[in-house]
C-alpha cells in the first residue's frame, strides 16, 4: 500500500495549481488598478483593494500550507503592495476634544430612487438626529415621503429628480444662503450652502457625481471632482458631503485631497464601506464626508440597512472657535 502521502500527492498539485491560477488572476486585476488613472477600465479595478488583500492572503496562506513556498511568498507580497494604500485609513485622524464650541452631526444617506424605504429611512434619521442632513437619490415620491422633515429641518434646500440624481439639503441651523450648482458637465445638481454654526458660518457642499459605468460616466465623474476645488474656494470651516462613487484610495479621489486641501473623516478610523449593501464581500467606502483643517471630526460611523443600496454615514464634529468665514453677532449678521 502507497503511503497516504502518495495517494493524496496528485490532489495537492491539483489544487496549487487551481490556487495559483486564481491568485494569478487576483493579482494581474490588483495590479492594473494601479493605473487607473490611464483608462477608466482600469479604474473600476483600482476600488477593491481590501478584498485583494484578503484574497491573496488566504491564497498565499493556503499555498505555504500546501508546500508552493515560492507561490505563497509571492502572493503574501502582493498582499501587502496592495494593502499600502489602505492602510492610512487606520493612522493620523483627528481626537480632539471639543472645548468651547458644541459637537455638531452630519449624516449623508443615498435613499435610492426606486428601492429605500421610507420607514427605515425615517428611523435611521430620528435614531441620529443630525444637524446637518444630506439626501441623495430623491424623487418628487421621496420629497412626498419625506414630508415631516420640515419639523425637525425646516431650513432645506433641495433639488429632486427621477433619474438618481436627486439631492437634498436639510438643516436644523438657519442657512446663510444657498444655491443649486451644476459642477461639471454631467448636469447633475450639487448644493452649496452656508449655515450658522456654533456662532460662525460653515460652509456646506453636498454633491453626487455619476458613477463610473462607462467612458462618458466616468469622464464626468473625474472632471466634476476635478472642478470641486474651484467650488471650495475661499478659507473657512467647509464640509464636502456626498457619494462620490469613488474609494479612499482612488488617484482622482487623492488629487481632490490635495487640491483642495480637505481631510478624510475617516482617516484613522479604519474601513467604513458603504456600497453594496447585499454584497459584504464586494462593499466599499464610496460615500464621503471630507472636512477642512479648522472642521475637527470626533466620531464617525457607518449606520443602520435601509433597503437602499447604500449604508448611512453619520460624523460628529466642531468648528475651532477662532476659524470662521465670518463671525455672527446676537442679531445674525456678519
Amino acid at each position: 500500500m502507497k503511503p497516504d502521502t502518495d495517494i493524496l500527492h496528485p490532489f495537492i498539485l491539483r489544487l496549487r495549481g487551481l490556487l495559483t491560477g486564481f491568485g494569478v488572476i487576483v493579482s494581474a486585476v490588483s495590479l492594473v488598478g494601479f493605473l487607473g488613472r490611464f483608462h477608466w477600465v482600469l479604474d473600476l479595478c483600482s476600488h477593491f483593494r481590501v478584498q485583494y488583500v484578503i484574497s491573496l492572503t488566504i491564497l498565499g496562506g493556503m499555498l505555504l500550507a500546501l508546500r508552493g513556498r515560492k507561490r505563497g511568498f509571492a502572493l503574501l507580497f502582493l498582499a501587502v503592495v496592495n494593502a499600502i494604500p489602505v492602510l492610512p485609513l487606520f493612522f493620523g485622524g483627528q481626537y480632539a476634544t471639543p472645548k468651547d464650541s458644541p459637537v455638531l452631526r452630519v449624516m449623508l444617506l443615498n435613499v435610492n430612487t426606486s428601492q429605500g424605504d421610507p420607514r427605515l429611512v425615517k428611523e435611521a434619521i430620528q435614531e441620529a438626529n443630525p444637524d446637518i442632513l444630506v439626501l441623495e437619490e430623491i424623487s418628487a415620491r421621496w420629497m412626498d415621503d419625506l414630508a415631516w422633515l420640515k419639523h425637525s429641518h425646516p431650513y432645506s434646500i433641495t433639488q429632486p429628480r427621477e433619474d438618481n440624481f436627486g439631492i437634498g439639503l436639510f438643516c436644523k441651523q438657519p442657512l446663510a444662503e444657498g444655491e443649486i450648482a451644476y459642477i461639471g458637465s454631467a448636469r447633475v445638481p450639487s448644493i452649496l450652502a452656508t449655515l450658522r454654526a456654533s456662532g460662525s458660518l460653515l460652509r456646506v457642499i453636498a454633491t453626487h457625481p455619476t458613477p463610473p459605468t462607462s467612458r462618458d460616466y466616468s469622464r464626468w465623474r473625474d472632471k466634476q471632482l476635478d472642478q470641486l476645488p474651484t467650488f471650495i474656494g475661499r478659507p473657512g470651516p467647509t464640509i464636502l458631503v456626498g457619494d462620490l462613487n469613488v474609494t479612499p484610495w482612488n488617484s482622482h479621489f487623492r488629487r481632490l485631497l490635495q487640491r483642495s486641501g480637505l481631510m478624510d473623516s475617516s482617516r484613522g478610523r479604519g474601513f467604513h464601506p458603504t456600497w453594496p449593501n447585499d454584497n459584504p464581500f464586494l462593499r466599499i467606502p464610496i460615500d464621503h464626508i471630507l472636512h477642512s483643517p479648522d472642521v475637527t471630526v470626533v466620531g464617525r460611523r457607518v449606520g443602520r440597512d435601509v433597503a437602499s443600496d447604500h449604508y448611512p454615514v453619520v460624523v460628529d464634529f466642531f468648528v475651532s472657535s477662532c476659524a470662521a468665514i465670518g463671525r455672527i453677532d446676537g442679531s445674525g449678521n456678519r
